[in-house]
């Protein structure tokens, strides 16, 4: 995924299914000056982690 794209989907309303290795992921921050974002997972568990937003992927429907 490239920057531009994740910035759209951390500033929508809607729900958009993003991926990191498999998994579906929340964004929770975006870090421009490193091409990294601060992720978590789908569901109950709430840790985070910093991925390369790069490593992101849109799902498709």
């Amino acid at each position: 995924m490239d920057l531009k794209r994740a910035k759209q989907i951390v500033s929508s309303s809607a729900d958009i299914d993003v991926k990191f290795q498999g998994a579906s992921v929340w964004i929770d921050q975006l870090h421009e000056d490193e091409k990294m974002a601060t992720v978590h997972l789908r569901g109950p568990l709430e840790e985070r982690t910093q991925v390369a937003i790069a490593d992101l992927v849109e799902a498709e429907d």
